[in-house]
């Protein structure tokens, strides 16, 4: 029976060989790597997605972009070319007018060094970037129930436009409110068919709640199921790149939104539903 399992496992060389090689070809991968160019697409076919607030390419354009942003309370500065939630910061302002990121204040000038750095590569492979500022995300109350901290998001992969597998990424109280597997974040299982969760994994051992909160999940009802797979659905047909990792949150007035587009998605989504993709393709494609 292990063996059996560990067949219908897709390793790394397999991903690239027989996932991403065939069916995403390499000219249109700034598509999906490049958080500005994906906004673009998704706004070109009203896919939801937060509101993008200001792009800065120059250190020149800084404070002018600035000038436009700060009238905001909440927003989300990222590289454009950033990966693994690197570089992301999610400031608010205070009762008192104070820009507050991460629990602590920010002043104006930190801002400007960390988009100066931004934009001088230093979240993308020192590689000249751009900076993308956005709407905030203010996730839905069913993330709250889970865990209260951080954007909880969740993967789905798609292949030919169809919806093969899904997990829920959670923040931890060791993740810093990343939501990432790689930074101590937690990955819950999701029952496609019956859009529920099943169990935690943190990178060790499975639970059926969160090892922080101790909030039990498993069969726990997502809600806009169904709209978070048509979405799926319409940002796959919307790129020309048939293998992806789509990042959705539920935003609490909007509802479900893209985050982000993957066009090598990871491969621990597989341990976090105890299932292979080769079974998954399978049971989603021949049908």
């Amino acid at each position: 029976m292990k063996s059996r399992k560990r067949a219908n496992v897709i390793g790394l060389n397999e991903r690239n060989i027989k996932l991403i090689y065939p069916n995403n070809e390499k000219k249109h991968y700034p598509l999906a790597d490049d958080k500005v160019l994906t906004k673009e697409i998704l706004h070109q076919y009203n896919i939801p997605c937060a509101e993008t607030y200001a792009v800065i390419e120059y250190n020149s354009d800084i404070k002018k972009a600035w000038e436009v942003c700060k009238k905001y309370t909440t927003m989300a500065i990222k590289p454009a070319n950033g990966c693994g939630g690197g570089g992301i910061k999610i400031i608010k302002k205070d009762l008192k007018g104070n820009w507050i990121s991460s629990g602590k204040v920010i002043s104006e000038r930190e801002i400007f060094q960390h988009m100066a750095a931004t934009i001088m590569g230093f979240f993308s492979l020192g590689s000249h970037d751009r900076v993308l500022v956005e709407q905030c995300i203010e996730p839905h109350p069913f993330f709250h129930e889970i865990y209260p901290q951080g954007v909880p998001d969740f993967r789905i992969i798609t292949l030919d436009h169809t919806p093969i597998m899904g997990m829920l990424r959670m923040p931890t109280d060791r993740s810093d409110g990343k939501a990432n597997l790689h930074q101590n974040g937690v990955g819950i299982g999701v029952d496609m068919d019956k859009g529920t969760l099943t169990e935690v994994y943190d990178g060790h051992t499975y639970f059926n709640y969160h090892p922080d909160s101790k909030y039990v999940v498993n069969g726990v009802a997502i809600p806009y199921w169904d709209e978070i797979v048509k979405i799926s659905i319409d940002a796959a047909k919307a790129f020309p790149l048939n293998y992806l990792g789509i990042d959705i949150v539920i935003d609490k007035y909007k509802g479900p939104q893209i985050m982000e587009i993957n066009v090598r998605p990871g491969l621990g989504i597989q341990l976090v539903n105890k299932k292979g993709l080769k079974k998954a393709i399978q049971e989603k494609t021949i049908k």
